[in-house]
């Protein structure tokens, strides 16, 4: 297995506290009511939110060819504004991928606004290759969904308070 790791960072106007609550604690809501055809539907399969969770998100028919996947868990501190999951099963692992790990911190900046960190760790089966075309069109994906409810919240301001 070979593991490829990446870094992300995006800045943010929006705080930290408020950016974790909807990027974070309440996206399995947020995002499919913002972005109905990226992500149609969120559901825990086993636990309630908490480390060790699985979900299975379902994906929209207007922007992907991917069906669904699932995720789970590995860790989350609300105080820390950090949250860690793997994706273990689903479209998103194409052939050449065992497991993709993200690790989310949201940093306070010092004009009030913040930080996303994003370190994605893909776990490759064997000494499968991934092409980078196909990284890059993940993270754009992501960056998309984080730009969604990043416009969510400038609209709608006292949201997440």
């Amino acid at each position: 297995m070979v593991a490829i790791t990446y870094d992300m960072e995006v800045s943010s106007s929006i705080s930290a506290a408020k950016l974790f609550k909807a990027f974070v604690l309440d996206s399995d809501n947020l995002v499919p009511k913002i972005l109905p055809a990226a992500v149609k539907t969120v559901e825990f399969v086993e636990g309630d939110g908490g480390v060790g969770s699985i979900k299975l998100i379902t994906f929209g028919e207007g922007t992907s060819q991917l069906k669904h996947m699932k995720h789970r868990v590995d860790g989350l501190d609300k105080e820390n504004f950090t949250y860690s999951y793997t994706v273990i099963e689903g479209d998103a692992l194409m052939e050449e991928l065992e497991s993709i790990t993200y690790h989310i911190k949201i940093v306070p900046t010092a004009d009030g606004g913040s930080v996303c960190k994003n370190r994605s760790i893909y776990h490759t089966k064997g000494d499968a290759q991934i092409a980078e075309e196909k990284i890059k069109a993940g993270k754009e994906k992501a960056s998309n969904i984080f730009k969604a409810v990043e416009a969510y919240l400038h609209a709608n301001p006292d949201a997440y308070n």
